[in-house]
């Protein structure tokens, strides 16, 4: 299981407190405004809403909430935010991508460094380790809304790359190119995702001891709870008994 897998996991287990929700809300709205002000601000049109929409659901953001951030971006009222992405290394020489939303560079740029400076790491430059991970789509269901032999057959008719399905639930993996449609049939086959997006996919993962674990583990913790940080990825695997220690 790729490190930022992991990582979800463990800060689902561990529950969210009324700031942390704020922040996630917070995060949501700001993806969903920018998706609607590049693309129509219909999310049945524009792949990338429909994205943060399912987001902002599985999150229990309040639909008022998801509908002002629409707003907000065909009013032209909203800040103008900067995509970044940002490249390095962390604990252990794994490779570690930040997909940030920032309407200060500077800010975002140094804060982001220190992160990886005082873990161990290093910030490179944008390509620096991205070559190691593959830009795929990714459509998520529940373990409960098929059996893993249906959901491959499904999957495999919808045209898509690969399938891994669990005891958590089922990843289909489709490419760029394909993953609108794939993500369009599943649905009207199994109904609505828990997560249909755009992800950065380890090619490999490198196995880690429980300290450089740890280590990895309070980078990731320290980039998402930044503001302008929507998503981090990492090439780490880590044992069953750091996974139940972080998650306990």
């Amino acid at each position: 299981m790729a490190g930022h897998s992991q990582f979800k996991n463990i800060m689902h287990r561990k529950g969210k407190q009324d700031a942390q929700r704020s922040k996630a809300f917070s995060k949501l709205a700001r993806e969903i405004t920018v998706a609607a002000k590049l693309g129509t601000p219909d999310p049945a049109m524009n792949p990338r809403l429909r994205a943060a929409v399912i987001a902002a659901r599985q999150e229990n953001m309040p639909k008022d909430n998801i509908e002002r951030a629409i707003k907000k971006a065909i009013g032209g009222d909203s800040e103008n935010y900067d995509e970044i992405r940002y490249e390095g290394y962390g604990p252990g020489g794994v490779a570690v991508i930040v997909e940030a939303l920032t309407d200060n560079r500077n800010r975002a740029a140094s804060d982001i460094r220190s992160y990886f400076t005082k873990s161990g790491g290093n910030l490179g430059e944008t390509g620096s380790v991205s070559f190691m991970f593959d830009r795929t789509g990714v459509i998520e269901y529940d373990a409960g809304k098929a059996s893993a032999d249906d959901m491959l057959d499904a999957a495999i008719e919808a045209g898509a790359d690969d399938v891994l399905s669990s005891e958590g639930g089922h990843e289909v993996f489709a490419s760029q190119e394909t993953f609108r449609d794939v993500a369009k049939a599943l649905e009207a086959k199994f109904g609505e995702p828990r997560k249909a997006a755009l992800i950065w996919k380890p090619q490999n993962t490198v196995a880690v001891d429980d300290e450089t674990g740890e280590k990895l583990f309070k980078l990731m913790e320290h980039l998402n709870e930044h503001d302008d940080v929507q998503n981090v990825y990492a090439n780490f695997e880590v044992s069953d008994a750091l996974m139940a220690k972080m998650a306990g």
